[in-house]
Parts: C-alpha cells; structure tokens; sequence
C-alpha cells in the first residue's frame, strides 16, 4: 500500500479546499494517508514560506482572489474572511488544537480525515469557532466521534510528542506551506498540485 502523507495547518483554506479531490485520490489508489498537522507559524518563516498575516497587502487581496476562483471552481462553499480566521494578533495556540485533536483521532484509529474536513468546514465554510474547546467537541460528536474523549487527549504527551514530530518532519523535508503532500519522499505543496500527486501514486502502482 502507498504512503501518502499530508502536511498541514488546521486553518489552511487550501487544506479545505484539497479535501474532495484528496479524498478521492486516496480511495483510487487505496492508499494510506496519513495526516501531518504541524506548527506552521513556527517552521514556514524557516524554510522560505511567508504566513498570510505577514505578506504585503497586495499578496494578501491576491490570496482572496484566488480563494473566490477555486471555491467556484470547486462548487465549494467557502467565506473569503471568515468571522473567527483571525487577521491579525491571534490568541496563542489559536489554530493548533484543532491539529491535535485530529492526531488523537488518527492515533485512535478513527477517520481522522472526516474529522479534519469537518473542522475545516467549520472554520471555513460555517464560521464557527473551533479554537473553542466546546465547538471542536459538538463538531466531533455531528460526524460520529466522541468530541469529548477526543479534546481531553489534545495536550496528552503521545499527542503532543506525535505534534512535535511531524513538525520537525515538516523542517527537515523543506515543507514551506500548507498543504504539502509527499510520497515516496517527492514534494507536492499546495492543492492545486493534487493531480500531480495522483500520477506519483499511480507510478508507485
């Protein structure tokens, strides 16, 4: 079975937009995605990416333009500012529990994927709050798991060692977006390179 593996941040609009497509490369190939949330303010200033907050303002009206064509492209439901995407001065940790609640999934050998796109919807599409404990919870148990089990194991030591991992991971690779894709150790960022990514898969059979 193909490994693919998926690195990126909870409130990554690309994440969310990626996640059909995604999905559907997965079951083609049948292969084993494995979900990599990591600390993207901490290593993208590292390896050449530049956050969202921090680019000119120029790029930033650039980034809602092309956000508008691929959620009409995508058919996708999508706010382009989003009540609770915080532009400036996030509270600390803002968009990394959402990230670990995801690894305690996965690591429960639950739909860790499910899980993912739902919150991202959330945060995206429904302008909910999932830096809020409570949301993340309700979010999880309307797609079947048990929020609560789940939001006690974000700051758990495996979850948090699994957290700091793939963010060395994502350093060590040269990972300077979100998301970035890999498979057999060939670089994919962004989810517009995601037909790219199925030819990788196809190749390795």
């Amino acid at each position: 079975m193909a490994e693919l593996s998926c690195f990126y941040s909870l409130s990554s609009p690309w994440a969310y937009l990626a996640g059909p497509k995604l999905q559907d490369i997965v079951r083609r190939h049948k292969a084993r995605l494995i979900l990599k949330p990591y600390d993207f303010q901490a290593v993208v200033p590292k390896t050449g990416g530049v956050p969202l907050r921090t680019r000119p303002q120029p790029r930033r009206d650039y980034h809602q333009v092309e956000l508008d064509r691929w959620r009409t492209y995508l058919g996708m439901p999508l706010v382009l500012k989003p009540k609770f995407y915080p532009q400036d001065n996030p509270k600390p940790n803002w968009n990394k529990h959402t990230g670990w609640m995801v690894i305690a999934a996965q690591e429960r050998g639950l739909d860790a994927f499910l899980l993912s796109h739902a919150l991202l919807r959330a945060l995206w599409a429904e302008e909910r709050d999932t830096s809020e404990a409570a949301v993340r919870i309700a979010i999880a148990e309307e797609n079947g798991f048990d929020g609560k089990a789940l939001v006690a194991e974000e700051q758990s030591a495996k979850v948090q060692a699994l957290y700091q991992h793939y963010s060395d991971e994502a350093e060590r690779l040269g990972v300077f977006g979100a998301p970035t894709f890999v498979v057999d150790g060939e670089l994919f960022w962004g989810q517009d390179r995601l037909d790219f990514v199925d030819r990788a898969l196809a190749r390795l059979g």
